[in-house]
């Protein structure tokens, strides 16, 4: 699907970017619209999240709470644009000195002031390799000074170019010219936390009766694969244009308990829509439906460093067997595209290309493939056999009995499905302990890097063990490039390493889909697919 946002432009960036324009991030009820006197809110999250510490996250099952609870420096518009958040205005010399100037007053949730040395303090934590957070690359793909050695291990946290200029500035130092460094500082693992708390009450400070936010919400109630409740933060700085007083978050991963309870008028969103009633149900209720654009893969990720994944052949071979446009027009069938890359078609100004294999009719993607196993020592007295692990979802079922399916017809493989709850299967992920795996990367941000920079050697998001120089250099001199003509040359040659070496098979590319009630208004899923609380409103129903 085509990108909503635009990737900023060094010449934009280099602008200070003002509050003025476009329609900010808040509830915008419109005139004669009558409000319901209950202004709660009930959005099924679809699984319980592992933590709500913005450092030990890596999904939308968290970051979906934690950026309703916590606010970020800027946010970016639906147009593309950057919004001020915490930070009122900024400046930057070079497009590598940037400063920000913190709203006057602002405060955390239990009245305390929020201050430059906080969000010093936050970043210098999220890369400590001591945090273990599986975002520690993210200010080193920023090009934040020391960040990546930091995150490494071979300098101190002092050293991160980050400082307090007074109680209300910060300022970030770069080692060179960031296009995306607006849109990356969105992200929610950049959120500050609250120093205090956290060096008070430890890893349990993410608990309600700990917990200190800066977000229009506040968590106050948390029962472990229950609910998640989360009331209006009074002190919240833009609190005034927030509606909705109360929201709870359930983490139902059946979607037909999901599709059930909403039916039942329990629930006002739902995480998805049920692959098996989704034709159905976009006939019968068309209005309720809400099909939008989502910048996400859908990839089996390799165990790089395990044989006989270890060998690209076999990996390729994978790949070019699995019929794609059945998964996502047949098993699927909500708009999803196949996909033969791992970012996007089209992200952030960029088209990339896939391989030729990707052309090819299925008999001769699947004849190429079965040499390369045959060359890999696999044929049908000695037949390839893994494991295939996946997070427990109706949906991620479907697709791999679909895909294991093509894959024992087409090559003879032998497949072990394997499901486990999401923190389990996220555990085994980082922890090397699989064949293959399922997984998914929505975007951080509107540009490729946001999924390339998940394979380049040592970064925190690696789990595929996956190491090429030529790619690793292509990433490096794309982060270099002067504009986005030159940027999209070296993606596309990080790609075409990806599909000959192959460390994951992408599957397809998303589409996120809800079903809303009509009463829910200012209801918008963006193109990374995250929606706020603080932007809907309860209409009188």
């Amino acid at each position: 699907m085509k990108a909503k946002h635009k990737a900023l432009t060094f010449s934009l960036i280099a602008a200070v970017i003002s509050g003025t324009g476009a329609t900010a991030y808040a509830a915008q009820v419109p005139a004669g619209v009558e409000l319901a006197a209950k202004q709660e809110l009930v959005r099924n999250n679809g699984s319980e999240p592992a933590s709500l510490d913005p450092h030990k996250v890596e999904s939308d099952v968290e970051f979906n709470v934690i950026s309703d609870v916590f606010e970020g420096l800027v946010a970016v518009r639906k147009d593309g644009s950057i919004e001020p958040r915490l930070a009122e205005s900024w400046e930057n010399k070079d497009n590598t000195v940037w400063v920000f100037h913190l709203r006057k007053g602002v405060t955390w949730s239990d009245g305390e002031p929020i201050t430059a040395e906080d969000v010093v303090w936050s970043w210098r934590r999220l890369v400590d390799p001591k945090t273990v957070s599986p975002y520690a690359s993210m200010p080193g793909n920023m090009h934040i000074e020391n960040a990546a050695d930091i995150a490494n291990g071979k300098k101190p946290t002092e050293t991160l170019g980050v400082k307090a200029l007074d109680d209300n500035t910060i300022q970030i130092t770069l080692t060179q010219p960031t296009a995306a460094f607006l849109p990356m500082l969105a992200h929610p693992s950049l959120v500050p936390i609250d120093k205090t708390a956290v060096e008070r009450f430890g890893d349990k400070w993410a608990r309600p009766e700990h917990f200190v936010c800066s977000g229009a919400y506040k968590v106050v109630d948390w029962v472990v694969n229950e609910k998640i409740v989360a009331e209006r933060n009074k002190r919240y700085w833009n609190d005034k244009e927030t509606v909705i007083n109360k929201v709870t978050y359930l983490p139902i991963a059946a979607e037909s308990a999901d599709l059930n309870r909403y039916k039942a008028g329990e629930i006002d969103i739902t995480s998805t829509v049920p692959l098996n009633q989704f034709a159905q149900l976009k006939k019968r209720m068309p209005e309720q439906v809400d099909v939008s654009p989502l910048l996400a893969t859908y990839y089996y990720e390799f165990n790089n460093s395990k044989a006989p994944f270890n060998d690209p052949r076999v990996r390729r071979a994978l790949n070019m067997a699995l019929d794609k446009d059945v998964i996502a027009e047949k098993v699927l069938a909500q708009g999803q595209r196949p996909a033969w890359v791992i970012s996007q078609p089209e992200i952030g100004g960029v088209k990339i290309s896939p391989p030729d294999y990707a052309s090819w009719p299925l008999e001769k993607r699947v004849s190429e493939a079965k040499k390369l196993l045959e060359a890999a020592g696999f044929n049908a007295q000695h037949p390839l056999t893994f494991n295939l692990l996946y997070n427990t979802l109706e949906s991620h079922q479907r697709i791999a009995i679909a895909a294991s399916s093509m894959w024992q017809k087409n090559l003879g493989v032998v497949v072990k499905l394997q499901n486990q709850e999401w923190k389990t299967m996220l555990d085994n992920k980082h922890t090397g302990n699989f064949d293959v795996v399922r997984y998914a990367w929505n975007a951080d941000y509107d540009d490729a890097s946001t999924f390339l920079n998940n394979y380049r050697t040592g970064d925190s998001q690696n789990t595929s063990r996956f190491t090429n120089k030529a790619y690793d250099e292509a990433l490096a001199n794309a982060a270099k490039a002067a504009d986005v003509t030159a940027r999209g040359k070296y993606y596309q040659q990080a790609e075409t390493i990806l599909s000959e070496e192959v460390p994951a098979i992408p599957v397809y590319h998303y589409v996120r889909t809800h079903m809303v009630k009509p009463w829910v208004g200012g209801f918008y899923s963006n193109n990374l697919g995250y929606y706020y609380t603080k932007d809907m409103y309860i209409k009188k129903h």
